[in-house]
């Protein structure tokens, strides 16, 4: 190998590029996505336990930076914490260091996963599962059982 290929390891930081998940619901080219997840300052948490609050999601992810807005996913049909939410910072580095240093780690007996996101719009914070939660939920059978179901109401500012 040679040495500009060493460096150019050395210089990759596979934490905070894009994975291969893209968002189906996302209007415009998939170039438009690609170009507008590169620069986005916006993460997608997954896999939160239903009990997590906005509150826990602001101090974890405070750790990376300044936070300008967090919103929590929400059951369309019954308005409860689903299990995702979207942190968005005021600068790409404080996002990238969030996907460095918190992705994979555990929050409320659950392993959470961030995403790049294109950009919060208003209406994506609701499931889009036909019960009204997340897709996944329908193939689930882990729903924080230890806890009592579904959650509490989260609400959002």
């Amino acid at each position: 190998m040679s040495s500009s290929g060493t460096l150019s390891i050395l210089r990759s930081d596979s934490y905070a590029e894009l994975s291969q998940y893209r968002d189906q619901h996302f209007r415009g080219t998939r170039y438009d996505q690609e170009r507008l997840l590169r620069k986005s300052c916006t993460l997608y948490v997954g896999n939160l336990s239903f009990y997590t609050t906005e509150e826990q999601i602001h101090e974890l992810f405070g750790k990376s930076g300044d936070i300008k807005k967090v919103i929590m996913g929400l059951d369309k049909v019954k308005k409860t914490a689903c299990g995702f939410c979207f942190v968005e910072y005021y600068a790409r580095g404080d996002a990238e260091n969030a996907m460095r240093y918190i992705n994979g780690t555990r929050l409320d007996d659950r392993i959470i996963r961030t995403d790049w996101d294109a950009g919060f719009k208003e209406g994506r914070q609701y499931g889009r599962g036909r019960s009204g939660g997340q897709v996944r939920d329908e193939y689930r059978q882990d729903y924080d059982a230890g806890r009592g179901g579904y959650g509490k109401t989260v609400q959002c500012q």
